[in-house]
């Protein structure tokens, strides 16, 4: 009742003209809206062409063309908005463990090649783990880590054709699993590869994320027992030795002329290997982890985990502050945990790398 009544009501009060141009084919529509004899509006529309009008078209396309330009600035005005708002995990992370803000690190691209940042330390570089030399300064932003998850990389043509490469190898550290803290390559010679095999001398280089050699590790050539030896800008700080037996693993690990740990495993399928010292106590710990039937049988792609533990739980920062620590009697310095990295390197060497063979690797086991 009501809207039928309000639709004639303004039918009354609204008025419709047309006028027509026979001269150019051009036509007005009005439309005036009144409340008795006063006009409230009046809305008019042309139709047709005309070719005296305002509404050219050159006109109308400089219209588009500012429409698009408007457009154009308030879509990058609200992409610049949301990159601004956006927060990425390692930022997240630190402000929920830490209760601090991390600042925000853009990636830069060098040649069309992003350049990685090296995540912070996860655990406080005092107590322990303060640098006694200018050795262990360049170390620490590799080694002052409660963990360290070490991968190697597929290395198809030994998989595929048995040409043995050059091992290569990913360092990430547990607390920031976005961005590897360092890299390990090894440098060795083509024809020695091929020829002797898992026997051969090797040198390897342990970078951060951004390429800088930290410190590295040689492999001479052996026949019976392996020995590695750990370098910090050509200086030797400690060495690895591989005691025979006819079944378990036994490794001396030396710092200087002192030994400062020893490891036996008991063989065979046992994957743990513990660092203890003279009394028995656990210093810390190298485990390789299972990656599934078709990367244990196919492929090198080993994965070890070395855990240095912590005794002081306010010595760790971050993320490290949530993981639980393996317990051990004291925490190893930075040159003991670089003797670490390089026994876990000779470990990875001396049992866990295939023999490339006509394209049908097998796994070495044993002696």
């Amino acid at each position: 009742m009501n809207w039928k009544m309000g639709s004639r009501c303004l039918s009354m009060i609204t008025k419709t003209s047309v006028k027509l141009s026979s001269l150019n084919g051009t036509g007005v529509l009005e439309r005036e809206c009144c409340f008795g004899d006063s006009i409230l509006f009046g809305l008019r529309r042309h139709f047709g062409i005309d070719t005296d009008g305002d509404l050219s078209r050159d006109f109308l396309a400089k219209l588009w063309v500012t429409d698009r330009k408007i457009r154009e600035k308030r879509r990058t005005k609200r992409k610049a908005v949301k990159s601004k708002n956006s927060f990425n995990d390692s930022e997240l992370l630190g402000r929920w463990f830490s209760g601090s803000a991390v600042r925000e690190e853009k990636p830069y691209y060098h040649q069309g090649k992003p350049i990685l940042h090296q995540p912070p330390v996860s655990e406080s570089v005092s107590g322990c783990l303060e640098s006694a030399s200018k050795e262990e300064v360049q170390v620490a932003s590799f080694l002052a880590r409660s963990n360290l998850l070490i991968t190697r990389d597929i290395e198809w043509a030994n998989l595929v054709l048995g040409f043995e490469q050059e091992n290569r190898y990913a360092v990430v550290d547990v607390c920031y699993p976005q961005s590897p803290v360092g890299f390990i390559r090894e440098q060795s010679n083509v024809i020695a590869r091929q020829l002797l095999r898992l026997r051969r001398p090797f040198v390897a280089n342990i970078t951060d994320a951004m390429g800088n050699e930290l410190f590295r590790v040689s492999r001479p050539f052996w026949w019976i027992n392996s020995s590695i030896y750990a370098e910090v800008n050509g200086k030797e700080i400690g060495v690895v030795h591989r005691r025979w037996h006819l079944w378990r693993r036994v490794y001396d690990l030396y710092l200087g002329n002192k030994q400062f740990a020893v490891v036996e495993n008991p063989g065979f399928w046992n994957w743990t290997f513990t660092l203890k010292d003279i009394n028995g106590e656990v210093l810390a710990q190298i485990d390789r982890d299972w990656r599934g039937f078709g990367f244990e049988i196919f492929t090198d792609a080993g994965q070890y985990v070395i855990r240095f533990g912590s005794t002081d739980p306010s010595s760790k920062t971050g993320p490290a502050t949530m993981i639980q620590e393996l317990e051990v009697t004291h925490p190893l310095t930075l040159s003991e945990r670089a003797v670490a990295v390089a026994l876990a390197i000779s470990l990875d060497n001396d049992y866990f790398s295939r023999h490339g063979g006509w394209g049908i690797p097998f796994v070495a086991v044993g002696e």
